[in-house]
C-alpha cells in the first residue's frame, strides 16, 4: 500500500546509530492525518484521496470549507493535499493515518516549500563565477556577463539565467533514510536536510 503523511518541520538535530556514529536527522511531526474526502473516476474522472492535517478554529474556516468538513463528519484542518495513490480503495473517509505508517530503514521523499532569498544576483542564484577585478573590468565583478549576440538572434533566449527572485518554491528531497519514528509522539527523524524553513509543512511520501 502507498502511503503518505503531511507533517510540519520542526528542526534538525543529530543522534547516534547502533555503531555509535552521529547521523544528522530533521525531526517532522508527521500527523495524525485524517481522510477528508475521496476521488472517484465516475464522479471526478480519477482516482485521489484528500488528506488533513493541523486542526484549527472552525470560526476560522469559511463557509465552503465548513460544509466540505461537516460532510465528511471531519475537524477543520489547516492544510489538505490530495494523493493519487494506485490503491485508494484501501482507504477511507475518516481513516486516521499516524507517523507508524512508516518505520526505520524506509526510504522516502520530502515535499516542502524552500526558504525564500528575495531577489538575488547571479552568483548566489545560479552559482555564477566572478569576473576578472583587474585590467579595466570596471565595478562589474558580480555582474552576469554576456546576454548573446547582437545580430542574430537579436534578442535574449527564453531561460536564461538572469537574476531574479530566489527560493520560496516547490522543492522535492528523493530518496531520502527514516532513521527513527516515535509513534507516541507522531514524530519522524529524517536522515538529511529536508526543504523549508523550522514551521513549515511538508509532504512525505514513499519513493516511487
Amino acid at each position: 500500500m502507498q502511503k503518505a503523511l503531511i507533517g510540519k518541520k520542526i528542526g534538525m538535530t543529530q543522534i547516534f546509530d547502533e555503531k555509535g556514529n552521529v547521523v544528522p536527522v530533521t525531526v517532522v511531526e508527521a500527523g495524525p492525518c485524517v481522510v477528508s474526502m475521496k476521488k472517484t473516476v465516475e464522479t471526478d474522472g480519477y482516482t485521489a484521496i484528500q488528506m488533513g492535517f493541523g486542526d484549527m478554529k472552525p470560526s476560522k474556516v469559511n463557509k465552503p470549507m465548513q460544509g466540505h468538513f461537516s460532510k465528511a463528519n471531519v475537524a477543520p484542518k489547516k492544510v489538505l493535499k490530495e494523493f493519487r495513490f494506485d490503491d485508494c480503495d484501501a482507504y477511507s473517509v475518516g481513516d486516521i493515518i499516524k507517523a507508524d505508517v512508516f518505520e526505520a530503514g524506509m526510504k522516502v521523499d520530502v515535499t516542502g516549500t524552500s526558504k525564500g532569498k528575495g531577489y538575488a544576483g547571479v552568483i548566489k542564484r545560479w552559482n555564477f563565477g566572478r569576473l576578472k577585478e583587474t585590467h579595466g573590468s570596471g565595478p562589474v565583478a558580480r555582474h552576469g556577463g554576456s546576454m548573446g549576440a547582437c545580430s542574430s538572434p537579436s534578442r535574449v533566449w527564453k531561460g536564461k539565467k538572469m537574476a531574479g527572485h530566489l527560493g520560496a518554491e516547490k522543492v522535492t528531497v528523493k530518496n531520502l533514510t527514516v532513521v527513527k519514528v516515535d509513534a507516541e509522539n507522531n514524530l519522524i527523524a529524517i536522515k538529511g536536510a529536508i526543504p523549508g524553513a523550522n514551521g513549515g509543512y511538508v509532504v512525505i511520501r514513499d519513493i516511487k
